[in-house]
């Protein structure tokens, strides 16, 4: 089971690689803005996982650059997330405001968030 699931998220990877979607274009205030915004959230994920790849292509697409936390063979990022979230499921997008952190875990609601705050 273990092999095939390598070779599933293998195949997941080339696949993402070969239609990798274009990120939109803003001008540089704009970006710089999106930057900033983008700076308080962290996505922890794993490499190959499909739900992760629909967050990591949603993010390209929307030209953000997150801080992308592998939970699965980093032990620090999989106890934060441990801790901070109260499981270890992934994709998780933690997101910073006012001082309060809030821990966000299914993929579709994580698309749905950096649609409306970024688009």
């Amino acid at each position: 089971m273990k092999v095939v699931r390598w070779i599933l998220g293998r195949i997941i990877l080339l696949l993402n690689f070969i239609f990798s979607p274009r990120g939109v274009k803003r001008s540089s205030e704009d970006q710089q803005f999106a930057d900033n915004k983008a700076s308080q959230l962290a996505l922890y994920q794993f490499d190959a996982c499909p739900f992760c790849v629909k967050v990591r292509r949603e993010l390209k697409r929307q030209s953000i650059k997150v801080d992308l936390r592998d939970a699965k063979t980093n032990p620090q990022h999989r106890s934060d997330l441990e801790n901070g979230g109260g499981r270890i499921k992934v994709p998780c997008l933690r997101i910073e405001k006012e001082g309060e952190t809030q821990w966000m875990y299914e993929s579709s609601d994580i698309v749905s968030y950096l649609q409306k705050e970024f688009a």
